[in-house]
Parts: C-alpha cells; structure tokens; sequence
C-alpha cells in the first residue's frame, strides 16, 4: 500500500512541477521527490518508512518548515484508515497548487543572485590591477582637492528646491492628464472599446487611477473644467516669468563667482613650478613689443617731448574727412564709433595692428577680447571706446589728451602702431568748450613734432581743396614732406561732382597743394552709408577703380589706389623708420638712466628708489600699524581720559546750576531736593550728549597723538601730507554709533540717584574731589576779580603798573561790597535794591559815579569767592563726618549733603567712563580702523591723489628712474627680436 502511494506521488509531482523546472533553476528533479515526502510524512508519523524524511531538503528548499505546522482537522465520525489516506492526498496537491509561483520565484532570485555575485568575482579579478599605474596621472590631479574647496563649490551649488522650482509642475499635469481621460472617457459607453482613445485610457488607468466610470467621468469632467476656467492664466504666466527672471539672476550671479574662483585657481595651478608644472611663456610678437614701450612712453611722458622720439603712424584730418574710415580699412573691421557730421572721436586712440589667426580687439587694460566677426562684439567695441573716450574728457572740456591704447589682430592685417587723432575744425559750433579748436591742434602738433613719426594725412576729395585746414598744419609740422603720406579719400564723389577729372590728378600728384609728401594715395571709403560691411566697401572700391577713367586714363598709377596699397606703404614706411631710429633712442634712454641715477646716488645715497606707489605702500603699512595700537590703549588709561575730560566739560554746569543754587537754602531737605530734581533734568536733556561728544573727541586726540609719537621714530617727512589727509578723511566718514544713548542715559540716572557711601575711603576720595574742585574755582575766581581791579599796591610799586579809570572804579565798589559782606556773613547770593542804592550813596560820597549793573557784577564775584571759602572750610569740618553720615546726622550739627553730591558726581564719573570705554574699545576703534582702511584704498585707486599728497623731486626722481630702466628693457628686448627677425 505504501509503494502505490509513493507512486502517485511521485506521478503527481511530475504533473504539478514543468521539466524545464529543474533544468532552469539548476535543481535536479529527484531532489523534489524528498520534498513532498516530507511533507507527507510531516503528518503521517505511525507510516513506516524505510528512510527517514529529508529535514534538510525541506528547510533549504521551502519556507512551510520555518512556519507552524497545524494537523488538518478530521471530520468527527471519521476514523477509517482509507479515509485519512484519501484526505491527505488532496492537501498535498492544493499545497503544491499554491506554492508552485512561490518555488519559481525563490527559486529564481537566489539562483540569479549567486550566478551574478559569481560572475562579478570573475569579472573583478580579470581586471589588472591599476595602482601600478598612478604615475600617468598627473600629481595635480590627486592635489586638486588642497587647490579647490569643494566644500564651497557644492554650497555655490544651487539647492534641491531651487532645481525643482524649474521642473515641470507634476501636480498640473495630472490635472491636464485626469482632464483628457475624462474626456475621452466620457464618451465611451460600458463595455465598449474605442479605437485611439482605449490606448490612452489604458495608459492613464495603468499609472495608479482607477477606472472611470461613464458618470462619474462626465461629472468630474465638468468639475475640472470649471476649476481650470476659474485660474487666470496670466497671473499664471506672470509668475513664472518672475520666477524664471529670479533664477535667471540668481544663477548668473553664481556663475560670475564660480567664473572668478576658476580663473583664481587657474592661476595658482599656472604658477605652481613644482611637480612638472611650468609656466607657460607666451611669446610676444614683434609689434606688442613696440606697442609695450609706446604705451610706457606714454605714461611716462604725456606731453610728448622731445626724449620720445619713437615712430608711430599718425592719423590727422579736418573733421569727417574719413580718417576714422580708412583707419577702420587698415584694420579691416568697423571699431570705431560713427555720427553724422558730429565730432565722434575726442581723444587718441592708438591701434596696435598685427597679423593673427583669429579677428580680435582686446584693449590694454582689459583682458576680454572682442570677436570682430561677430556685430554684437562690435557694437559693443565701439560702445566701450565711446564710453571711454567721455570719460577721459573732463567737465566743461569736449576734446581729451588722455590716449586710449587699442590692439587689434587678424588675417592679413599689416604690422605697425596708428594714433587716431580729433578731427581738425574751423569753427567752434554750439556745445563745444571755446578752446576746442585751439586744444585739438596743441594735440595735433605734439604728436606729429615727433621727427619719426608718420603723418597720414587724410584730405577730403569731395570738397574743394581750398577749404582744407589740415593741409596747412601738416605742411607747418613736417615742411620736407620727408615723412608725410597723403591720402584722397571719397574720390567716387570726387570723380562724380568735379567737372575737370585733372584736379584730382594734381592733387595726386602733389602739385595743387604747397605741401610735399613722400607718396600720394586715393581711396574709396564706401557709400557713406554706416551699415556698409568692410567686404562690401573693399568690394565697392576695387569696382570703382576698375571702371574709373582716372585708372583708365593714366591720371592714377595702380599702386596710388586702394586701402590695400596704402596698408602695405604706410607699413614698410613704417618699420623702415623703426629700424633706422630704434637704436639711437635706446642710447638716449641709456644716457638719461646713467644721468638720473647719479643724481640719485649724490642727493639720496641711503635711500632705495622707491617710486611713487611703493612710497604709498609703505605709508600705508605705517598708517595701519599706528591704527591697531589705538586697540592696544589699556582701559585704564581711557577711563583716566574720559573721566577727565567729562568732568572739565560738566563741572561748570555742576558748580552754577546744581550746587550754588541748592546750596542757598535753609536745610538739608531742600538741598536734597533741588539737586535730585536738577540731576533728573541734567541727565535727560544734556549729560548724554555731552560723554558721547567727550568720547569721540578723545577717540580723535589719541589717533592724533599716536601718529605724532609714531612720526618722532624715523619717519619720512614725505608721508607727512598724506597722514594728516587720511586721518582727516577717516575722522569725516566715521559716524559714532549713537544707539547706546539711551541705555547711557540709563546708567547715568542710576549712577546718580545713589547716595549710599559704604565705606570711610569713598567718603574721603569724595572730600577730596570737592576740595580740589572748590580750589580750582576760587582760584579762578581770584583771577578774575583780580582783573577787574586791576594791579595791587605792590604791582604798582614794584612793576610799574596803573590802574584804569574802570579798574579804579570797581576796586572801590570791591571795597564797599566787602564791608557789607564783613557785616553780613550769611548774606544771600543777591543784593536788594536798597542795598545796591547804598553802595551808591556812599561811592558817591568819595565822589565815584557808578552803575547799578557794575555793583551787581562785582558783587557776584566777590560772593562766590566768599562762598567758595565758606564751602572748603566747610569741607575740612566733614573729613570727620563720616561716623555721623552713617547715623544720618542725628545728634550732630554737621551736615556734609554737599560731600554726598559730589560723591554721586564722582562715581557718575567713573560709571560713564567705564560705559564709554567699552563702546570705544569694542565698537568705536574697530570702525574708525575700517574706515582708515577705505580711506587708505579709495587713496591707492585715485592716481590724481597720490601725486597730490605724496611729492617732492626724490618721489619724482624714482619715478623717472623707474619708467626710463623700463622703457630701455623693453628696448632692447625689442631690437633683440628685431635682429633675430631679420
């Protein structure tokens, strides 16, 4: 019986489990046989077996041994033996039914996992090991994370939100997309399939939406559809055009920031010398070299006298003439900046020409470099000159000295150094400076009176040749014509308007005019039109010429004709006059560096050549050092200065309106009352202000008298003007921080409504504050009475000195106040009517007229005095009261309230130096040390300043040195490589 079972078993697991089973999941087929023995034997346990059940391959290959097994129940009255066999046999097969997905996917995923883990292994070590062959790369490469802070570089990264911001909003098209569905869907009936729009219903259903029905489609359809109309696109719109300017903003300001990090890093990668990275030379052609020592000339000798004798191209002409368009013709590209008859150019500008690959324009100053293939590299060329050439000029002028240094390389562009001069003019018109015409030919002369420099002369053929201006300045600067090329531009106008064709013919041949020239062209600039392209103009002109019956007839030669010709003579002219004078001026510059620096060596034989810059430099190191001593200043010592300085400043206001006011009354109380309710308003309205005013003056005096003690250690008297102009300009930019007022106000309040003094040693630093500051006002008040009466009995004798009739005067009515103060001691601090009538009567009687106004004035000071010498004797009397301050003056006659105030004074004093102390030191000297620093580089930017401030010949000297040594290197370099080149 049990052979039969296992039999069909076995048949039933063929059945239940493909072939192909065990082939694809690399099981052989007899391993199952096992598995559903044991499971079979997992519920029958009283059925002998020869072989025990296979655990292991039921553990390994399912995962019922890891659950609970239950038995299957038995139906009550069934206990038969066939029946359990018969049950058991249908649980097995309903088992292996709903396992069987379960094997295969098991099956697959650890057959899979291990098959690819093996074959990664494989893989892995087939690979060579690639540690032998770190040495390609460079060392760079593994130190480019000490060169770049990638830290910063990921913040400059734009964030996850920010990039999410860009995205399309998902949320609104699902909207759209549920839209369309229920569209589509709402005319689909149940049940039916539509052709084009099921594919999109699928679609839309597969991604997570459950199927629409026809109604609820419909309705939805028209709820979207109310929803979507009620959304106002162009807020819509609006907003994401803000949104996208924003971002726009945002990453272009990151991107000029990464922009300036890279070329930083670029330049410290450039300059590292070790690990086999060099430098890269670049080297100079031949005419950059030229243009560097004109360029120096330059700055170095703006008015152009005779030391620069170096040849240059030099471009002259009366206004609109065409010298700006032949310029443009040499140089093969529209540069300059074009108007109809108004003055465009009004400064030289100087164009260094040389051959290049690539049509570019890069100016001196400037690292960007224009495409002059592109319009809008162009546009923006032209716009740049023109922005410089307003700023050169200064207000109320209209033409400038000042040259704008230009390059320009390309294909076929003929080598040499042109200077585009302002056109001459007749006339003064409207809106031009009165010295215009007078300031364009002292440009004009200084630079043609150089001996090698070469005149273009630049003559319009379309006007008669008699109103021409040019002509006769050239003809003043150059009488030979040894160096001068003239040039007939616009002869297609010429041609056509002139009735006689051998006018031009004369002109060409120099014969018209009185000037001499070494050689005489004609050209053809275009059709005046400014759109016109350098193709189209060359074009224009070779077309012009071929049918021109000048060429035709003989009156022009063919090499008198055309831009082209004119570039190659103007530039063999050129370098001719470079070759024949280029060694004699660096002889000249060789003797002018031996003759400066002598004079450097007799007048300064200790001294370095500092030139101008390196002078402001040093002084610059000096004025920060003595700044950041001011941070070095101990707090006592500030306390010590503000303390004194707030006292003389209040003590006046003190000593007249608090003191001597409340010291009039009868008792203790109203003593006390007068002076709380004063202190309160002093403190509101005035003592404030008065600290802050005491603190920034003190913050001035001590960066004053630091930068005097620091000029008595070896300074250079040279700094002298522009220290004082620094400190002056800091002390005007710093504004005090006034905010702490308040909280000022509040400690001083405080400070003054104190009066508990705690111990014997406060009361007599109290005492003695008072008695100082009670001598101190009687001697002054000393002073002045003595200066009202005039000198004594013994001045008179011993000096020889006389009373005035006034000085007479007021010393007898001091007299007579002094007896009615002998009789009166506790007199009050003003005199009655009767009793100043008194005073009179009995002035009168020594026959002495005087005025009730003097008796008043003299009797105020000669009571002060008295109560002065009331109050310190008074003071002397509390040295010992302080035992009976701390019983509140019971039992005892003494009184010292006075003592009580000038202690709060004091300790108000000490409070308000400390507060003020604190704000100077924490906050007040760090900004008036930024302000220093700004002052210092708005100083170091300004070129006009510095050589405002920094003079003298030795400064001059330098400079002259230092310009003289520089211009003979690049000198020499240059006929270096001019020799090399030949």
């Amino acid at each position: 019986m049990l052979r039969v079972r296992s039999k069909v078993i076995c048949t039933v697991c063929r059945h239940l489990v493909p072939t192909t089973t065990g082939v694809k999941f690399r099981i052989p087929l007899q391993k199952l046989h096992p598995l559903y023995r044991a499971i079979h034997h997992r519920y029958y346990g009283n059925i002998n077996c020869q072989h025990p059940p296979h655990r292991t391959a039921a553990r390994y290959f399912t995962s019922m041994s890891r659950l609970p097994m239950r038995p299957p129940k038995v139906p009550p009255g069934a206990g038969g033996r066939g029946y359990q066999q018969k049950r058991n046999f249908w649980v097995a097969r309903l088992a292996a039914r709903l396992l069987k997905l379960r094997y295969i996917l098991l099956g697959s995923a650890v057959g899979g996992g291990y098959t690819a883990k093996k074959t990664y292994d494989e893989w892995k070590d087939m690979l060579p090991d690639f540690s032998e062959y770190n040495w390609v790369i460079p060392d760079f490469v593994w130190e480019i994370g000490q060169q770049i802070d990638l830290e910063k570089l990921a913040k400059a990264l734009p964030e996850m939100e920010e990039i999410a911001k860009l995205l399309p909003d998902i949320d609104k098209i699902g909207e759209n997309f549920t839209f369309i569905k229920s569209i589509l869907s709402s005319g689909v009936s149940l049940g039916s399939e539509v052709k084009g729009a099921s594919g999109l219903l699928l679609l839309l259903e597969t991604s997570g939406e459950p199927p629409l029905k026809a109604t609820d489609t419909s309705t939805s359809a028209l709820q979207d559809d109310k929803q979507y109309k009620k959304s106002s696109e162009k807020e819509r719109i609006d907003q994401l055009q803000e949104d996208l300017l924003r971002t726009q903003l945002k990453y272009q300001r990151m991107l000029e920031r990464l922009e300036k990090e890279n070329k930083e890093l670029r330049k410290v990668v450039l300059q590292k010398d070790d690990k086999g990275i060099h430098q890269r030379k670049v080297k100079k052609s031949l005419i950059d070299l030229y243009s560097e020592v004109l360029d120096i000339l330059s700055d170095y000798d703006a008015n152009y006298n005779t030391q620069d004798h170096l040849p240059r191209v030099v471009v002259v002409g009366d206004q609109s003439a065409g010298k700006t368009s032949v310029l443009e013709m040499i140089a093969q590209a529209r540069i300059f900046p074009r108007g109809s008859g108004e003055m465009m150019t009004r400064s030289p500008v100087k164009v260094t020409l040389s051959e290049g690959p690539h049509h570019v324009a890069l100016f001196k100053d400037s690292g960007r470099e224009f495409d002059l293939t592109k319009e809008e590299d162009l546009a923006a060329l032209r716009h740049e000159i023109e922005l410089r050439m307003r700023k050169s000029v200064k207000d109320g002028q209209t033409v400038s000295s000042e040259t704008i240094s230009l390059s320009v390389k390309g294909p076929g562009i003929q080598r040499m150094v042109l200077v585009d001069l302002p056109g001459v003019i007749s006339t003064v018109t409207a809106g031009m400076a009165s010295d215009t015409k007078e300031t364009i030919f002292s440009i004009s002369k200084a630079y043609m009176q150089n001996p090698n420099a070469i005149i273009l002369c630049i003559q319009d053929g379309s006007v008669d040749a008699e109103r021409s201006i040019v002509t006769d300045l050239v003809s003043q600067m150059d009488p030979q014509g040894k160096r001068t090329i003239f040039v007939l531009t616009k002869v297609d106008l010429a041609e056509k308007n002139l009735a006689s064709p051998n006018r031009i013919q004369q002109i060409v041949e120099g014969k018209l005019f009185p000037m001499k020239a070494l050689g005489y062209f004609a050209v053809v600039t275009g059709k005046g039109s400014s759109g016109e392209s350098i193709d189209s103009i060359k074009d224009y002109e070779e077309e012009f010429f071929q049918g021109s019956r000048l060429l035709r007839d003989g009156m022009l030669k063919a090499h008198q004709v055309t831009t082209k010709n004119l570039s190659l003579a103007v530039s063999d002219c050129f370098w001719k006059m470079v070759r024949e004078s280029v060694e004699q001026q660096a002889d000249v510059f060789k003797a002018s560096r031996f003759n400066l620096e002598t004079e450097w060596k007799n007048n300064y034989p200790r001294l370095r050549e500092l030139d101008r810059n390196e002078l402001y430099e040093k002084a610059k190191n000096e004025i920060l050092d003595e700044v950041i001593s001011l941070s070095q200043v101990t707090p006592q010592h500030w306390e010590a200065i503000l303390q004194k300085k707030l006292w003389e400043r209040v003590s006046t206001h003190v000593i007249e309106n608090i003191y001597l006011p409340a010291a009039q009354t009868m008792d203790s109380g109203t003593f006390n009352t007068t002076v709380d309710i004063k202190l309160k308003q002093w403190t509101d309205k005035q003592l404030p202000h008065k600290a802050l005013e005491v603190a920034w003056e003190t913050l001035q005096e001590e960066f004053a008298r630091f930068m005097a003690e620091y000029k008595g250690k070896d300074q250079d008297d040279i700094f002298d003007k522009l220290k004082e102009a620094v400190k002056d300009e800091s002390i005007k930019r710093h504004k005090w921080n006034e905010r702490a007022m308040d909280s000022l106000r509040v400690i001083q309040h405080n400070a003054l409504e104190d009066r508990s003094i705690t111990d014997k040693p406060q009361w007599d630093a109290a005492i003695q504050f008072m008695e100082q500051t009670l001598q101190s006002r009687l001697k002054d008040t000393e002073a002045v009475i003595k200066d009202m009466v005039g000198p004594d009995w013994k001045e008179r004798w011993l000096s020889w000195k006389n009373r005035t009739a006034d000085q007479h005067i007021r010393n007898e009515t001091k007299t007579e106040l002094e007896r009615l103060l002998k009789l009166h001691d506790e007199h009050t601090a003003y005199l009655a009517n009767d009793e100043v009538t008194t005073v009179r009567k009995n002035l009168e009687g020594r026959s002495v007229e005087v005025d009730p106004m003097l008796i008043k004035d003299t009797w105020h000071q000669l009571y002060r005095r008295h109560f002065l010498q009331k109050a310190l004797s008074h003071c002397n009397l509390c040295k010992r009261g302080f035992y009976y301050y701390q019983r509140h003056f019971v039992d005892s006659e003494l009184e010292c309230n006075d003592v009580v105030l000038f202690w709060r004074i004091q300790r108000m004093l000490v409070i308000t130096g400390n507060t003020l102390r604190q704000q100077l030191t924490n906050t007040e000297v760090r900004r008036l040390e930024k302000n220093v620093k700004e002052v210092l580089d708005d100083f170091g930017e300004d070129s006009e300043k510095k050589c405002q401030l920094i003079t003298g010949r030795r400064v001059q000297l330098a400079e002259d040195l230092k310009k003289v040594r520089e211009i003979q290197e690049k000198l020499e370099a240059f006929i270096e490589a001019l020799h090399k080149e030949k």
